[in-house]
């Protein structure tokens, strides 16, 4: 049962043209999940991080800073559909801010650092087979982007579901594109190797690189914290948030008592037992951004002793094979989490940043606050809270704006004003008019009406 599995898996990927990195790390997760490891992380065996150092109180050496700078790439994570909004395309051609994408804004961000510090800062996507064509055409706007030998992507692998009863490769004859899964964004490591863009990034003398989500716009390149991880020698560092009780699900840090090694616990690596502790805010303070800093020089060598298998901990996670149908099989789908390399490295580091680096658009919620007045775009395409803003105004809409086009369909003016707003919930169908502005806490009752309207000009106080 096992082995064959693991034969036709392998066989699977290979007809599909999968890496030989990305398959010999697949089959080390498969052989783990066959004998029965589930990736679980009991919270007997961490303890809680009282404090980190914090973004805030660095003092920085600004000419080592621009020498750390001209050494620097910037990756983003560039794989997911937006499937949970109801896109078909890369969610980074997503509208973030009127006129402007989120490939627009990651783009302006880059030449902006550029031209300030006279540095050539290559940007660099990771793609997965369905975003790569969009993305690449979007970028051809951008003539000056590219570095000469580099390319400005390099692609995400992917590997087979496997059945949940006998682990073998799940057939999915009405979409066989289900029958794939990314490997999470733990696959970096291998991607970037595999590829051949770590070494071409090596041999053209970069060495550090700066990681993140192209959902979230305020992960930008800080002179104070490149200059922070280039003097510390470290070859690994984290941006961790503290968490609210908003980011209770989220994965946080912690410290593995057998060790002393930091470590990232995902839900999916939380016994039923010891939820509460993992939602426990006042326990466990810190959650990762998915920010991450990375020496080249030092990945290199970590892949090259263990023959391209970091070791990632396993995220073993069990999924229908259409995500969409909850009759359809039961699949299991191997990932890792690349912040969870903060505890292969020796002399890892997490540092406290305040939420300004941590704007994820994830649902039609936060995608509501980023394009209102609540925040402003300088001449330099950062994103930030206007000014007397800490925090950005809670959003909770109906589910019936839970897909972009809908969402689209019910601001056509575009959003109301949020500058003064703390909160806005709004329950049931409503569709805004112009000018519409939101003072405070306000709760949207449902209409007397299937849809109602809220009339130009009105302003909702709570």
């Amino acid at each position: 049962m096992g082995s064959a599995g693991k034969n036709q898996a392998i066989e699977k990927m290979r007809t599909a043209g999968v890496t030989p990195a990305a398959i010999e790390v697949f089959a080390h997760y498969y052989d783990l999940v066959e004998s029965g490891a589930s990736g679980m992380t009991p919270e007997d065996s961490i303890e809680p991080i009282k404090s980190l150092p914090r973004l805030v109180e660095l003092e920085t050496d600004e000419e080592a800073a621009v020498e750390a700078l001209q050494r620097t790439v910037v990756i983003k994570l560039n794989g997911g559909l937006g499937t949970s909004m109801g896109m078909e395309g890369p969610k980074s051609l997503l509208e973030a801010r009127p006129g402007r994408t989120f490939l627009d804004l990651i783009a302006g961000q880059v030449l902006a650092l550029r031209r300030k510090f006279d540095i050539s800062l290559p940007l660099v996507f990771m793609n997965s087979f369905r975003t790569r064509n969009d993305t690449l055409a979007a970028l051809e706007e951008y003539s000056e982007l590219p570095v000469e030998g580099l390319p400005l992507d390099f692609l995400q692998n992917r590997e087979p579901k496997l059945a949940a009863d006998d682990l073998t490769p799940i057939s999915w004859p009405p979409d066989p594109d289900l029958e794939w899964c990314p490997p999470g964004h733990g696959d970096l490591y291998t991607a970037i190797t595999g590829s051949g863009v770590l070494e071409s990034l090596i041999d053209l003398g970069f060495r550090y690189a700066f990681v993140s989500n192209a959902d979230n716009l305020g992960a930008l390149v800080d002179p104070r914290l490149i200059s922070w991880f280039a003097s510390s020698g470290a070859p690994f560092a984290s941006e961790s948030c503290r968490r609210t009780p908003s980011d209770r699900k989220g994965g946080h840090l912690a410290v593995r008592r057998s060790d002393k090694r930091l470590i990232l616990r995902e839900t999916a690596q939380t016994l039923p037992e010891d939820m509460e502790d993992f939602t426990d805010i006042d326990r466990h303070h810190y959650f990762n951004t998915n920010n991450l800093w990375l020496d080249l020089n030092a990945l290199a060598v970590k892949l090259d002793e263990t023959d391209g298998v970091l070791g990632l901990p396993l995220i073993r996670n069990v999924k229908n094979v259409n995500p969409s149908q909850p009759e359809s099989p039961k699949v299991i789908q191997i990932e890792t989490a690349m912040g969870a390399a903060i505890e292969v490295f020796d002399g890892s580091l997490a540092i406290e940043v305040d939420r300004s680096r941590f704007l994820p658009v994830k649902t039609t919620n936060e995608l509501l606050a980023l394009r209102s007045d609540a925040y402003e775009v300088d001449d330099e395409d950062r994103v930030h809270l206007v000014d007397g803003r800490t925090t950005p105004p809670h959003i909770d809409l109906d589910d019936v704006y839970t897909l972009v086009s809908d969402f689209d369909f019910r601001f056509p003016s575009g959003p109301p004003s949020l500058a003064t707003a703390d909160s806005l919930v709004v329950d049931g169908d409503w569709i805004f008019g112009a000018d519409v502005r939101v003072d405070g806490s306000v709760v949207v009752e449902p209409p007397h009406e299937a849809q109602g309207v809220i009339p130009d000009g009105t302003l909702l106080s709570g």
